[in-house]
């Protein structure tokens, strides 16, 4: 059982939702984004996604895009955002933390190597985005064997014929995206949103956690209420990029999970 299992299997205990939190590792720089990601189970968070640094987020609107950006001109790479992982795990040993970005990075490591070095860093999960389940020995497969959740994204346009194929070799949770676009361009509709819950539950027994679009507590408590939690991203990071102090964001971000709680 992974922590991210464990983490559910208490949510579910208790009859509590989860609200995950996106932030871009380095961001602005290594150490206040690990100060930020060392707050982030204080003020509320269940699970941490903690973006990868790349040059071309195909998935990512301007704000992500930004932060990427910031990161790499403060010296983000993968090693570093696996150190700052590795920081934050020698004060905080049960908060899941899940790795998403893009595949490029890894595969110039290499997967051994990465799987390696992300165990060791105390990650928990994977979201790359730009691997589909066709690629699923390239690195799911690998991952999972190494002992790490492998999450997949669904999305509006994935139809009943692909479902069972991307919850195929899927573990954790299914990460639903309310949106067809990127990051931060449209707010999730509770209309939309419900019966795509339903109809994922359907084809899993998986936890299925809403992201994209929610950017208010009131949004998080909506979403949260329709599915199993609820990933706030883009409206965290622009705090950030708004030269909001590490407390002023914590501030913001516990009102979100307290939304999300709130359901």
């Amino acid at each position: 059982m992974t922590r991210i299992d464990a983490k559910f299997a208490d949510l579910k205990s208790k009859g509590k939702k989860a609200f995950v939190s996106y932030v871009m590792a380095g961001d602005p720089d290594f150490e206040t984004s690990l100060e930020l990601v060392k707050g982030l189970p204080g003020a509320g968070v269940d699970i941490i996604e903690l973006g990868l640094p790349f040059t071309d987020p195909m998935a990512d609107g301007p704000t992500i895009q930004l932060a990427g950006q910031r990161a790499l001109d403060a010296g983000m790479t993968l090693n570093r955002t696996l150190e700052l992982a590795r920081q934050f795990r020698e004060t905080d040993d049960t908060t899941p933390i899940v790795l998403m970005g893009y595949y490029n990075p890894i595969y110039s490591m290499g997967v051994d190597a990465f799987l390696s070095a992300a165990k060791a860093a105390g990650i928990d999960g994977l979201i790359v985005v730009d691997l589909p389940p066709e690629e699923d020995d390239e690195l799911c497969l690998p991952a999972q064997a190494a002992g790490l959740n492998f999450i997949r994204l669904a999305t509006p346009t994935t139809d009943d014929q692909r479902l069972p194929r991307v919850m195929q070799n899927t573990s954790g949770f299914v990460y639903y995206v309310s949106i067809t676009g990127i990051t931060g361009s449209a707010e999730a509709q509770a209309g939309d949103v419900g019966p795509e819950v339903a109809r994922l539950k359907a084809a899993t027994d998986l936890p299925i956690i809403v992201g994209f679009g929610i950017n208010t507590p009131e949004r998080a408590e909506t979403i949260a209420s329709l599915s199993d939690g609820a990933v706030v991203g883009s409206a965290i990071v622009s705090q950030l990029a708004q030269g909001k102090s590490t407390a002023e964001v914590l501030a913001f971000v516990k009102t979100l999970s307290d939304g999300a709680h709130r359901a």
